[in-house]
């Protein structure tokens, strides 16, 4: 039980300075250099965008608490999950964390109805594939093998694939 706390406290500690920097920060400054500060009223859009705000930072919650149940780590690259986490939001799509900062970043580009925040989410969202695709899948492949291999085989990249959850052995 200490451990699971230990792993939870470092797991924590990270998602907040990931947090803080790529989702707090620098937006805070891209709205401040852009001299927007607030919506004029709350709309439509403002609805839209706390709606998709919280969903996007639901899932990435559920997806450090899953980091930690299952995979025994956390999502640092330099702490990682010592099991292959497929289970929970993983069961669907293989980076759901990444969706879920990108569209708590869209969220906020909606809520203030800001164009340079929205740019600032592609260009999250981009470096975060490239990270995937030239970083963490070649260390996947390499920490879990043919486990991480059927894997993929089983779970798309970033579009939600419904049935991987259920077409999972032992299910």
């Amino acid at each position: 039980m200490t451990t699971t706390i230990a792993v939870l406290a470092r797991a924590l500690t990270y998602a907040t300075l990931f947090c803080g920097l790529l989702l707090v920060f620098v937006p805070g400054r891209v709205l401040s250099t852009t001299g927007v500060t607030g919506p004029a009223s709350f709309g439509a859009l403002q609805v839209a965008g706390v709606i998709v705000a919280a969903a996007g930072a639901t899932l990435a919650v559920w997806c450090i608490l899953t980091f930690v149940v299952v995979g025994r780590g956390t999502p640092a690259p330099f702490d990682p999950p010592q099991r292959l986490v497929a289970r929970g939001p993983y069961g669907w799509v293989r980076n759901p964390m990444y969706l879920g900062a990108g569209l708590a970043l869209v969220g906020a580009a909606l809520y203030y109805g800001s164009g340079g925040l929205l740019v600032y989410s592609g260009g999250f969202l981009l470096f975060m594939h490239l990270f995937v695709v030239l970083y963490e899948e070649p260390t996947l492949r390499s920490t879990f093998g043919a486990d991480y291999e059927a894997y993929c085989r089983r779970v798309h990249r970033w579009w939600p694939h419904v049935h991987a959850a259920a077409e999972r052995p032992g299910r």
